[in-house]
Protein backbone atom coordinates (compact mmCIF):
# COMPACT_ATOMS: atom_id res chain seq x y z
CA UNK A 1 0.00 0.00 0.00
CA UNK A 2 1.19 3.17 -1.04
CA UNK A 3 0.95 6.50 0.51
CA UNK A 4 0.02 8.25 -2.80
CA UNK A 5 -2.87 7.17 -1.87
CA UNK A 6 -3.63 9.13 0.85
CA UNK A 7 -6.03 11.58 0.47
CA UNK A 8 -4.53 15.39 -0.05
CA UNK A 9 -6.60 18.84 -0.10
CA UNK A 10 -6.04 22.17 -1.82
CA UNK A 11 -4.99 24.16 1.12
CA UNK A 12 -5.18 28.17 1.11
CA UNK A 13 -0.98 29.30 1.67
CA UNK A 14 -0.82 30.59 4.45
CA UNK A 15 2.00 33.65 3.42
CA UNK A 16 -1.69 35.28 3.36
CA UNK A 17 -2.39 35.23 7.26
CA UNK A 18 -0.96 37.70 9.18
CA UNK A 19 2.04 36.30 11.18
CA UNK A 20 0.44 36.55 14.66
CA UNK A 21 -2.94 35.16 13.48
CA UNK A 22 -0.53 32.09 11.87
CA UNK A 23 1.25 31.75 15.44
CA UNK A 24 -2.48 31.43 16.97
CA UNK A 25 -3.65 29.17 14.95
CA UNK A 26 -0.62 26.57 15.40
CA UNK A 27 -0.97 27.11 19.38
CA UNK A 28 -4.67 26.23 18.80
CA UNK A 29 -3.33 22.59 16.66
CA UNK A 30 -1.22 22.32 19.88
CA UNK A 31 -4.67 22.17 22.19
CA UNK A 32 -6.24 19.22 20.02
CA UNK A 33 -5.62 16.66 22.94
CA UNK A 34 -8.21 14.83 24.67
CA UNK A 35 -7.47 12.45 27.93
CA UNK A 36 -9.74 9.37 28.02
CA UNK A 37 -10.32 8.60 31.84
CA UNK A 38 -10.31 4.58 30.39
CA UNK A 39 -6.93 4.51 29.25
CA UNK A 40 -4.40 4.28 31.88
CA UNK A 41 -2.19 7.48 33.17
CA UNK A 42 0.47 5.58 32.17
CA UNK A 43 -0.03 5.76 28.45
CA UNK A 44 -0.08 9.81 28.46
CA UNK A 45 3.38 9.67 30.37
CA UNK A 46 4.81 7.53 27.57
CA UNK A 47 2.97 9.60 24.97
CA UNK A 48 4.25 12.35 26.31
CA UNK A 49 8.19 11.30 26.50
CA UNK A 50 7.34 10.48 22.61
CA UNK A 51 6.50 14.10 21.83
CA UNK A 52 9.38 15.58 23.29
CA UNK A 53 11.57 12.72 21.01
CA UNK A 54 9.51 14.11 17.95
CA UNK A 55 9.86 17.65 18.36
CA UNK A 56 13.85 17.06 19.21
CA UNK A 57 13.87 15.61 15.51
CA UNK A 58 11.58 17.99 13.78
CA UNK A 59 13.46 21.27 15.50
CA UNK A 60 17.26 18.94 14.60
CA UNK A 61 15.96 18.74 11.08
CA UNK A 62 14.92 22.47 10.73
CA UNK A 63 11.55 22.03 11.12
CA UNK A 64 10.07 24.01 13.50
CA UNK A 65 6.77 24.48 12.88
CA UNK A 66 5.99 21.03 13.72
CA UNK A 67 8.32 21.05 16.49
CA UNK A 68 6.75 23.88 18.00
CA UNK A 69 2.94 22.56 17.67
CA UNK A 70 4.18 19.10 19.35
CA UNK A 71 5.42 21.66 22.42
CA UNK A 72 2.44 22.91 22.10
CA UNK A 73 0.37 19.39 22.71
CA UNK A 74 2.88 18.44 25.30
CA UNK A 75 1.70 22.02 27.75
CA UNK A 76 -1.64 21.38 27.01
CA UNK A 77 -1.56 17.63 27.87
CA UNK A 78 0.50 18.18 31.16
CA UNK A 79 -0.52 21.59 32.26
CA UNK A 80 -4.19 21.40 32.00
CA UNK A 81 -5.81 17.87 30.39
CA UNK A 82 -3.83 15.03 32.51
CA UNK A 83 -5.25 17.04 35.88
CA UNK A 84 -8.76 15.15 34.25
CA UNK A 85 -7.45 11.59 34.75
CA UNK A 86 -8.82 10.09 37.98
CA UNK A 87 -5.02 8.48 38.37
CA UNK A 88 -4.01 12.23 38.44
CA UNK A 89 -3.54 12.43 42.42
CA UNK A 90 -1.82 9.49 42.57
CA UNK A 91 0.73 9.90 40.35
CA UNK A 92 2.55 13.76 41.97
CA UNK A 93 5.79 12.07 42.10
CA UNK A 94 5.82 11.33 38.36
CA UNK A 95 3.89 15.07 37.37
CA UNK A 96 6.72 16.76 39.92
CA UNK A 97 8.95 15.72 37.42
CA UNK A 98 6.95 16.84 34.06
CA UNK A 99 7.04 19.99 35.87
CA UNK A 100 10.36 20.47 36.97
CA UNK A 101 10.66 19.54 32.31
CA UNK A 102 8.83 21.72 30.92
CA UNK A 103 10.07 24.86 33.26
CA UNK A 104 13.21 24.33 32.40
CA UNK A 105 13.27 22.50 28.94
CA UNK A 106 10.05 22.90 27.62
CA UNK A 107 8.65 26.46 27.92
CA UNK A 108 12.35 28.23 27.32
CA UNK A 109 12.38 26.04 23.72
CA UNK A 110 8.84 26.70 22.92
CA UNK A 111 9.63 30.47 23.36
CA UNK A 112 12.58 30.45 20.64
CA UNK A 113 10.87 28.76 18.07
CA UNK A 114 7.62 30.72 18.69
CA UNK A 115 9.69 33.52 18.07
CA UNK A 116 11.46 32.18 15.13
CA UNK A 117 8.23 31.29 13.09
CA UNK A 118 7.10 34.62 14.38
CA UNK A 119 10.14 36.34 12.02
CA UNK A 120 10.05 33.84 9.58
CA UNK A 121 6.10 34.63 9.30
CA UNK A 122 6.88 38.04 9.34
CA UNK A 123 8.97 38.19 6.48
CA UNK A 124 6.95 35.66 4.18
CA UNK A 125 4.15 38.13 5.17
CA UNK A 126 6.04 41.41 3.89
CA UNK A 127 6.82 39.43 0.58
CA UNK A 128 3.16 38.69 -0.08
CA UNK A 129 2.28 42.13 0.55
CA UNK A 130 4.98 43.24 -2.19
CA UNK A 131 3.98 41.03 -4.81
CA UNK A 132 0.22 41.73 -4.07
CA UNK A 133 1.12 44.96 -4.29
CA UNK A 134 3.14 44.51 -7.63
CA UNK A 135 0.15 42.47 -9.24
CA UNK A 136 -2.31 45.46 -8.24
CA UNK A 137 0.19 48.27 -10.53
CA UNK A 138 0.89 45.85 -13.25
CA UNK A 139 -3.22 45.18 -13.35
CA UNK A 140 -3.71 48.92 -13.55
CA UNK A 141 -0.82 49.38 -16.41
CA UNK A 142 -2.88 46.55 -18.12
CA UNK A 143 -5.90 48.12 -17.51
CA UNK A 144 -4.53 51.56 -18.94
CA UNK A 145 -3.38 49.99 -22.27
CA UNK A 146 -6.40 48.61 -22.92
CA UNK A 147 -8.02 51.59 -22.00
CA UNK A 148 -5.76 53.18 -25.17
CA UNK A 149 -6.51 50.91 -27.23
CA UNK A 150 -10.32 51.21 -26.95
CA UNK A 151 -9.94 54.77 -27.59
CA UNK A 152 -8.24 54.05 -30.54
CA UNK A 153 -10.70 51.69 -31.90
CA UNK A 154 -13.72 54.36 -31.25
CA UNK A 155 -11.39 56.50 -33.97
CA UNK A 156 -11.47 53.74 -36.46
CA UNK A 157 -14.04 51.51 -38.42
CA UNK A 158 -12.84 48.87 -40.49
CA UNK A 159 -10.26 50.58 -41.39
CA UNK A 160 -11.70 54.15 -42.03
CA UNK A 161 -10.74 57.25 -39.78
CA UNK A 162 -13.68 58.39 -38.22
CA UNK A 163 -12.09 61.91 -38.62
CA UNK A 164 -11.58 63.48 -41.67
CA UNK A 165 -7.57 63.96 -42.75
CA UNK A 166 -8.51 67.42 -44.31
CA UNK A 167 -10.44 68.68 -40.63
CA UNK A 168 -7.62 70.81 -38.53
CA UNK A 169 -8.77 73.09 -35.84
CA UNK A 170 -7.22 75.70 -34.79
CA UNK A 171 -7.25 78.12 -31.77
CA UNK A 172 -6.06 81.08 -31.54
CA UNK A 173 -5.82 82.09 -27.33
CA UNK A 174 -6.42 85.53 -28.24
CA UNK A 175 -9.38 85.18 -29.58
CA UNK A 176 -12.68 84.30 -27.05
CA UNK A 177 -14.31 80.46 -28.27
CA UNK A 178 -17.08 81.21 -31.08
CA UNK A 179 -20.13 78.30 -31.35
CA UNK A 180 -19.06 75.43 -33.16
CA UNK A 181 -18.99 75.72 -37.42
CA UNK A 182 -22.48 73.18 -38.06
CA UNK A 183 -20.83 73.00 -41.96
CA UNK A 184 -17.92 70.91 -40.23
CA UNK A 185 -20.54 68.30 -39.09
CA UNK A 186 -20.98 67.69 -42.84
CA UNK A 187 -17.72 66.24 -43.40
CA UNK A 188 -17.78 63.16 -40.52
CA UNK A 189 -18.05 60.34 -41.58
CA UNK A 190 -20.49 57.91 -39.58
CA UNK A 191 -20.70 54.11 -39.46
CA UNK A 192 -23.75 54.03 -41.87
CA UNK A 193 -22.26 56.32 -44.36
CA UNK A 194 -20.24 53.14 -45.92
CA UNK A 195 -20.67 49.29 -46.06
CA UNK A 196 -20.70 46.96 -42.55
CA UNK A 197 -21.20 43.84 -44.33
CA UNK A 198 -23.83 42.15 -41.69
CA UNK A 199 -22.79 44.44 -38.31
CA UNK A 200 -25.52 47.00 -37.46
CA UNK A 201 -25.89 50.14 -36.10
CA UNK A 202 -28.30 51.52 -33.90
CA UNK A 203 -29.24 55.13 -33.90
CA UNK A 204 -31.82 56.65 -31.61
CA UNK A 205 -34.95 58.74 -32.89
CA UNK A 206 -32.70 61.88 -32.26
CA UNK A 207 -30.39 60.13 -35.16
CA UNK A 208 -27.59 59.93 -32.65
CA UNK A 209 -24.88 57.54 -32.29
CA UNK A 210 -25.57 54.91 -29.26
CA UNK A 211 -23.56 51.99 -29.76
CA UNK A 212 -21.96 49.74 -33.49
CA UNK A 213 -22.66 45.81 -32.88
CA UNK A 214 -19.24 44.97 -33.71
CA UNK A 215 -15.86 44.19 -31.86
CA UNK A 216 -13.47 46.71 -33.22
CA UNK A 217 -10.15 45.30 -30.79
CA UNK A 218 -7.13 43.65 -32.76
CA UNK A 219 -6.21 40.38 -32.37
CA UNK A 220 -3.55 40.91 -29.93
CA UNK A 221 -5.96 42.27 -27.43
CA UNK A 222 -8.61 39.20 -28.01
CA UNK A 223 -5.74 37.03 -27.10
CA UNK A 224 -5.12 38.57 -24.00
CA UNK A 225 -6.42 37.12 -20.93
CA UNK A 226 -6.59 39.47 -17.95
CA UNK A 227 -6.11 37.91 -14.67
CA UNK A 228 -8.62 38.81 -12.30
CA UNK A 229 -7.40 40.25 -8.92
CA UNK A 230 -6.89 37.33 -6.38
CA UNK A 231 -9.28 37.73 -3.63
CA UNK A 232 -8.90 36.68 0.10
CA UNK A 233 -11.16 34.98 2.13
CA UNK A 234 -10.12 36.01 5.77
CA UNK A 235 -13.14 33.76 7.20
CA UNK A 236 -11.83 30.77 6.14
CA UNK A 237 -10.14 28.47 8.37
CA UNK A 238 -6.39 28.93 7.80
CA UNK A 239 -4.44 25.65 6.36
CA UNK A 240 -1.02 25.35 5.57
CA UNK A 241 -0.15 24.26 2.14
CA UNK A 242 3.27 22.25 2.50
CA UNK A 243 2.45 17.97 3.13
CA UNK A 244 5.53 18.10 5.43
CA UNK A 245 3.36 20.02 8.68
CA UNK A 246 1.82 18.73 10.85
CA UNK A 247 -1.24 21.14 9.61
CA UNK A 248 -1.60 19.95 6.70
CA UNK A 249 -4.39 17.14 7.56
CA UNK A 250 -2.87 14.44 6.05
CA UNK A 251 -1.03 11.41 7.40
CA UNK A 252 2.29 10.77 7.52
CA UNK A 253 3.67 7.70 5.72
CA UNK A 254 4.73 4.22 7.90
CA UNK A 255 7.46 2.32 6.95
CA UNK A 256 6.77 -1.05 7.84
CA UNK A 257 9.71 -4.24 7.31
CA UNK A 258 8.39 -6.19 4.83
CA UNK A 259 9.34 -9.54 7.15
CA UNK A 260 7.32 -7.84 10.50
CA UNK A 261 4.59 -9.80 10.04
CA UNK A 262 6.64 -13.41 9.35
CA UNK A 263 9.13 -12.86 12.60
CA UNK A 264 5.92 -11.95 14.62
CA UNK A 265 3.97 -14.98 13.57
CA UNK A 266 7.01 -17.21 14.68
CA UNK A 267 7.25 -15.91 17.96
CA UNK A 268 3.23 -16.57 17.70
CA UNK A 269 3.37 -19.77 17.20
CA UNK A 270 3.55 -21.41 20.18
CA UNK A 271 0.15 -19.51 21.46
CA UNK A 272 -1.60 -20.19 17.66
CA UNK A 273 -1.33 -23.39 18.48
CA UNK A 274 -3.62 -23.54 21.79
CA UNK A 275 -5.70 -20.35 19.93
CA UNK A 276 -4.49 -17.80 22.06
CA UNK A 277 -4.05 -14.42 20.58
CA UNK A 278 -0.43 -12.99 21.16
CA UNK A 279 0.03 -9.30 20.67
CA UNK A 280 3.14 -6.73 20.65
CA UNK A 281 3.99 -3.33 20.30
CA UNK A 282 5.09 -1.47 17.10
CA UNK A 283 7.88 0.68 18.14
CA UNK A 284 10.43 2.86 15.79
CA UNK A 285 11.57 6.17 14.99
CA UNK A 286 10.93 9.80 12.78
CA UNK A 287 12.90 11.12 10.38
CA UNK A 288 12.07 13.30 7.07
CA UNK A 289 8.79 13.65 8.56
CA UNK A 290 8.06 9.86 7.59
CA UNK A 291 7.65 7.42 10.46
CA UNK A 292 9.60 3.85 10.33
CA UNK A 293 8.78 0.53 12.55
CA UNK A 294 12.09 -0.85 13.54
CA UNK A 295 11.07 -2.54 16.31
CA UNK A 296 8.20 -4.97 17.66
CA UNK A 297 8.44 -5.05 22.00
CA UNK A 298 6.51 -8.13 23.18
CA UNK A 299 5.42 -7.35 26.80
CA UNK A 300 4.52 -9.64 29.03
CA UNK A 301 0.87 -10.84 28.16
CA UNK A 302 -1.53 -13.33 29.15
CA UNK A 303 -4.09 -13.88 26.34
CA UNK A 304 -7.07 -16.53 25.41
CA UNK A 305 -8.54 -17.12 21.74
CA UNK A 306 -10.09 -13.86 21.14
CA UNK A 307 -8.19 -10.88 23.47
CA UNK A 308 -4.95 -10.27 24.79
CA UNK A 309 -3.94 -8.26 27.65
CA UNK A 310 -0.22 -6.71 28.01
CA UNK A 311 0.72 -6.29 31.91
CA UNK A 312 4.22 -4.57 33.66
CA UNK A 313 3.86 -1.74 30.80
CA UNK A 314 6.97 0.23 32.82
CA UNK A 315 9.22 -2.28 31.25
CA UNK A 316 7.95 -1.33 27.82
CA UNK A 317 8.67 2.16 28.21
CA UNK A 318 11.62 1.48 29.51
CA UNK A 319 12.95 -0.35 26.45
CA UNK A 320 11.47 3.12 24.39
CA UNK A 321 13.48 5.27 26.80
CA UNK A 322 16.84 2.98 26.29
CA UNK A 323 16.51 2.86 22.61
CA UNK A 324 14.93 6.21 21.79
CA UNK A 325 12.10 4.33 20.19
CA UNK A 326 8.18 6.40 19.86
CA UNK A 327 5.14 3.99 19.61
CA UNK A 328 3.71 3.85 16.30
CA UNK A 329 0.74 0.67 16.85
CA UNK A 330 0.21 -2.34 17.40
CA UNK A 331 0.35 -6.17 15.86
CA UNK A 332 -1.98 -8.88 17.30
CA UNK A 333 -2.94 -12.27 15.98
CA UNK A 334 -6.45 -14.11 15.36
CA UNK A 335 -5.33 -17.81 15.48
CA UNK A 336 -8.26 -18.89 14.59
CA UNK A 337 -10.54 -15.99 12.97
CA UNK A 338 -9.96 -13.47 10.24
CA UNK A 339 -8.53 -10.75 10.06
CA UNK A 340 -10.30 -7.69 11.14
CA UNK A 341 -11.37 -5.39 14.26
CA UNK A 342 -13.26 -6.61 16.59
CA UNK A 343 -14.99 -3.89 19.39
CA UNK A 344 -12.05 -4.74 22.06
CA UNK A 345 -9.65 -3.76 19.64
CA UNK A 346 -11.41 -0.70 18.01
CA UNK A 347 -11.26 0.25 21.86
CA UNK A 348 -7.64 -0.76 22.23
CA UNK A 349 -6.21 1.16 18.78
CA UNK A 350 -8.42 4.15 19.66
CA UNK A 351 -5.87 5.00 22.32
CA UNK A 352 -3.10 4.23 20.24
CA UNK A 353 -4.30 6.88 17.15
CA UNK A 354 -5.49 9.30 20.13
CA UNK A 355 -1.96 10.14 20.71
CA UNK A 356 -0.29 9.57 16.89
CA UNK A 357 -2.49 10.37 14.36
CA UNK A 358 -0.72 7.64 11.97
CA UNK A 359 -0.62 4.65 14.79
CA UNK A 360 -1.51 1.42 12.89
CA UNK A 361 -3.29 -2.01 14.34
CA UNK A 362 -1.58 -4.34 12.42
CA UNK A 363 -4.32 -7.86 12.80
CA UNK A 364 -1.78 -11.52 11.59
CA UNK A 365 -4.85 -14.32 10.81
CA UNK A 366 -2.27 -17.59 10.14
CA UNK A 367 -4.91 -19.80 9.41
CA UNK A 368 -6.41 -18.03 6.55
CA UNK A 369 -2.82 -16.38 5.93
CA UNK A 370 -4.06 -12.65 5.88
CA UNK A 371 -3.00 -9.65 7.37
CA UNK A 372 -4.75 -6.68 7.91
CA UNK A 373 -3.32 -3.49 8.37
CA UNK A 374 -6.31 -0.84 10.06
CA UNK A 375 -6.85 2.55 11.40
CA UNK A 376 -9.52 3.97 12.56
CA UNK A 377 -11.68 6.29 10.34
CA UNK A 378 -10.29 9.66 11.18
CA UNK A 379 -13.86 11.38 10.22
CA UNK A 380 -15.94 9.10 12.43
CA UNK A 381 -14.56 6.49 13.93
CA UNK A 382 -12.42 7.68 15.53
CA UNK A 383 -14.54 10.51 17.34
CA UNK A 384 -17.05 7.69 17.97
CA UNK A 385 -14.56 5.05 20.13
CA UNK A 386 -13.64 7.78 21.78
CA UNK A 387 -16.90 8.53 23.23
CA UNK A 388 -18.23 5.29 23.51
CA UNK A 389 -18.14 3.99 27.24
CA UNK A 390 -19.24 0.57 26.31
CA UNK A 391 -16.33 -2.10 27.66
CA UNK A 392 -15.69 -5.94 26.87
CA UNK A 393 -17.51 -7.10 23.40
CA UNK A 394 -20.36 -5.32 22.56
CA UNK A 395 -21.88 -4.21 18.87
CA UNK A 396 -21.46 -1.25 16.84
CA UNK A 397 -23.22 0.10 14.27
CA UNK A 398 -21.41 -0.75 11.16
CA UNK A 399 -22.38 2.35 8.82
CA UNK A 400 -20.68 4.23 8.22
CA UNK A 401 -17.68 2.49 9.21
CA UNK A 402 -15.67 2.96 12.06
CA UNK A 403 -11.82 1.96 10.52
CA UNK A 404 -10.72 1.47 7.32
CA UNK A 405 -7.68 -0.13 5.29
CA UNK A 406 -4.46 1.89 6.21
CA UNK A 407 -3.37 4.11 3.00
CA UNK A 408 -0.52 5.69 4.41
CA UNK A 409 2.25 2.78 4.99
CA UNK A 410 4.44 1.25 2.71
CA UNK A 411 6.09 -2.04 3.17
CA UNK A 412 10.67 -1.84 2.85
CA UNK A 413 12.00 -5.25 1.53
CA UNK A 414 15.39 -3.66 3.04
CA UNK A 415 14.95 -3.19 6.39
CA UNK A 416 14.77 -5.88 8.68
CA UNK A 417 12.42 -5.70 11.95
CA UNK A 418 14.16 -6.12 15.11
CA UNK A 419 12.43 -7.91 18.48
CA UNK A 420 12.17 -7.17 22.08
CA UNK A 421 10.40 -10.07 24.11
CA UNK A 422 9.89 -9.51 27.24
CA UNK A 423 8.18 -12.59 28.20
CA UNK A 424 11.72 -14.24 28.58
Amino acid sequence: MSSSKTAMVNYMDMTTIEPQERLNYLVQHGNMIEVDPKQSILRYFRSGREMVRMAKVYVAEGNHENAFILYMKYLTLFVEKIRKHPDFESKRAEMKDINKLIKEEIMPKSEKLRQKLKNHYQREYEQFLANKEAERIHELERERERRKREARDCNKVGGYSLIPANLHVQIDPNVQPSAPDMKLLDQVVYPNDFPMGGQRSNLSDGGLLLSVETDFRDENDKRTNIPSKPSFDRSQKPQYDRSDSLLAGSLRTVIIPQDTMEVFLKLAQKNTDKNIETCGILAGRLSQNRLYITHVIIPKQHGNADSCTTMSEEEIFDVQDQKNLITLGWIHTHPSQTAFLSSVDLHTHCSYQLMMPEAIAIVCAPKYQTNGFYILTPTYGLNFIAECRETGFHPHPNDPPLYMDAQHIQMDQNQKIQVVDLRR
